[in-house]
């Protein structure tokens, strides 16, 4: 609930009486002498959707809602003015979407040091291989501010928040990708890890070197849910993990392949970063659009050249975000169609007779590059066997089946679990 005050001249204040009156809204109005005049402090309480509604009626009636308004917070109204202040919409103001979001965007000490913190505590998890502690790096990582801010200034088309939010992104990817990969080269070195060790096969990080539908997936799934979070007032601290685990563990895989001197984990967890980042602005973007937020004067009679240079913060943001997810969107989407095919491969192979009795457990392609950048593809099959069998042609069958599905070399990896008969 929301608790309004607002500063009524007196000549104004029949025609504000009337709108509140047609809304059935009860308020409470104290006279205040002011040098241009007497005037009147007009208070009552509102839900957080129906505030942009009221203060747009109210200003169409000539009233300079500019020149004292306060929106505050009300734990409970009596009586409920909820079903009558209401529409249809379950959102908050545009006043309080653009406050809310740079509340949520801490100061720059702040945001680069936590976010340095959850890179490191990022890269523990990935080399661990401990899904909890990535978790943790989630929960303090600070980007879900940014993201929001970009999102908010493009619907707004607010120049500030649109330059604020870009670039607390991006700055803040690359200090998270630095911490990591200084920090992946210090543990390297210093032998808290062995010194043979193949972070490729390392779960948590082959996860996030293969970038695919469903890690699209998530990082729309993160910026819609972050829009809708800020813009309907419910919290959004949960949101920001959401966001975080979209960005902070894929910036420190980056950083791993950094420092393990692997390009094909750094350019493939690159890409997954990309594609995410992209994602997130671009359906919280429209997400909010499609909530109802425009931005300032957005009805006001324009040339179609008046328009366009009246919300060029708009247009040049969305056309970036357009560039930038339609360019790792045909890299996903390329490798979406490889590991496609290598399903239906492996799948084919293991159906055989002499095969029978293995159960497929997973299988990971990892990124193969772009054609300006072409790696070696490899993919792994996890399967389980009988303890007292052995499969001596498989990695052949499912090397020579793979490379024919997508007409291009590979190496094939088969990992074996063994299956112990019970008794």
């Amino acid at each position: 609930m929301r608790l309004i005050h607002i500063r009524v001249p007196d000549d104004s204040l029949d025609s504000v009486r009337d709108v509140l009156d047609d809304r059935d809204i009860s308020y409470v109005r104290t006279e205040e002498a002011s040098e241009d005049g007497t005037a009147w402090l007009l208070q009552f309480p509102l839900p957080p959707e129906a505030v942009d509604e009221v203060l747009e009626d109210l200003e169409a009636t000539g009233l300079d809602a500019d020149r004292y308004t306060v929106v505050g917070n009300a734990e409970t109204a009596r009586p409920d003015q909820s079903d009558s202040a209401r529409r249809h919409e379950d959102r908050i103001s545009h006043d309080e979407l653009r406050g809310r979001a740079v509340g949520m965007n801490p100061g720059q000490g702040t945001y680069y040091g936590m976010t340095v913190l959850s890179a490191i505590v990022a890269t523990a998890g990935l080399l661990l291989d401990s899904p909890a502690i990535v978790v943790g790096s989630m929960v303090i990582a600070p980007q879900v501010g940014s993201a929001l801010i970009a999102s908010v200034g493009t619907t707004l088309s607010d120049r500030r928040l649109i330059v604020e939010g870009v670039r607390d992104q991006l700055l803040g990817l690359a200090v998270a990708i630095g911490g990591a990969a200084l920090f992946g080269l210090c543990i390297r070195y210093s032998g808290f890890v062995p010194g043979q060790l193949r972070v490729t096969t390392v779960q948590q990080i082959a996860q996030r070197i293969s970038p695919g539908f469903l890690s699209l997936a998530v990082g729309l799934c993160a910026g819609a849910a972050g829009a809708f979070g800020l813009a309907t007032a419910l919290p959004v601290s949960l949101v920001g993990v959401m966001i975080a685990a979209a960005l902070i563990p894929a910036a420190a895989a980056v950083g791993v392949g950094i420092a393990w001197g692997l390009p094909a984990v750094a350019l493939g967890a690159g890409i997954l970063l990309l594609v995410n980042v992209a994602s997130i602005n671009l359906t919280g973007f429209l997400v909010l659009w499609g909530l109802g937020f425009r931005p300032v004067d957005w009805a006001a009679d324009r040339t179609p050249v008046e328009t366009v240079r009246t919300y060029a913060p708009t247009v040049v943001a969305v056309l970036a975000l357009l560039v930038a997810f339609a360019g790792a969107g045909t890299v996903t989407a390329q490798q979406m169609q490889v590991e496609t095919s290598v399903n239906d491969a492996v799948t084919e192979v293991l159906s055989d007779e002499s095969y029978e009795r293995l159960r497929l457990q997973s299988v990971q392609t990892r990124f193969g590059g772009v054609s300006v950048y072409r790696l070696d593809r490899e993919v792994t099959v996890t399967v389980s066997r009988p303890a007292d069998r052995a499969y001596p042609d498989l990695v052949a069958d499912l090397e020579r089946a793979i490379s024919q599905s997508i007409a291009g070399d590979v190496t094939v990896e088969v990992t074996f679990e063994d299956r112990h008969p019970a008794g």
